[in-house]
């Protein structure tokens, strides 16, 4: 007997198991994208415990490269001078400089991860539903940083981060009108509440577009 291939393998990543249309929430339009139904809400309940452990070994990874980007940790390079490119720059010294994780940020993240699996609403705060920058918010409270409640708002505060030193912790503020937003959790994937009929979970950075990246 033939036995039919099964379309996901378990080397692929979990989040790439349940791809996502570009763009995420865009609370901009005011438009109502509805509540999930039943079944949603247990999708949801069903793949949070297994999106969790796979964001768990992301964050162990992450903390570990936060360690390593410190500065009593940064490596230095073979000699010369100028500039590197993508992640970071060279100094006379040929000392690379490194982006460093700001505490809050990481602290949020594993916050904003204790919700993972929980699904999309518009509007909502929790705790049993988000939207994407009630996430945030509420991510950010847990460790004392007070942001305000809407993505547009959000863009306006912090300190900008350029792309090469984007960090796991920033918030990424998406799309060209600013109408999404999530957390970064390191290694090219987003934390975030995506959309209705989406739990809380990891999308590729690749996905959206960048407005701008905070630091808290």
């Amino acid at each position: 007997m033939k036995l039919r291939r099964s379309r996901f393998t378990p080397a692929q990543p979990l989040w790439l198991r349940y791809p996502h249309p570009r763009g995420g929430c865009r609370e901009k339009t005011g438009a109502s994208h509805g509540v999930p139904g039943t079944d949603g809400q247990k999708g949801g309940q069903v793949i949070g415990t297994a999106l969790r452990r796979g964001i768990a070994g992301v964050l162990f990874a992450t903390a570990v490269s936060a360690v390593a980007a410190a500065p009593g940790w940064a490596q230095t390079g073979s000699g010369g001078t100028g500039s590197s490119s993508g992640s970071g720059s060279l100094s006379a010294s040929g000392s690379a400089a490194l982006p460093v994780s700001s505490s809050n940020g990481l602290g949020a993240l594993a916050a904003a991860t204790s919700q993972t699996g929980k699904m999309y609403e518009w509007g909502a705060t929790g705790p049993d539903t988000w939207d994407c920058s009630g996430l945030v918010q509420w991510a950010f409270r847990q460790v004392g940083v007070m942001l305000p409640r809407t993505t547009w708002e959000q863009a306006e505060v912090g300190a900008s981060v350029p792309r090469y030193a984007l960090s796991p912790g920033d918030v990424i503020i998406i799309n060209q009108d600013a109408s999404h937003v999530g957390i970064y959790a390191g290694f090219g994937q987003v934390l975030n509440a995506y959309a209705a009929g989406f739990p809380v979970g990891l999308t590729p950075l690749d996905q959206f577009y960048i407005y701008s990246i905070r630091r808290f």
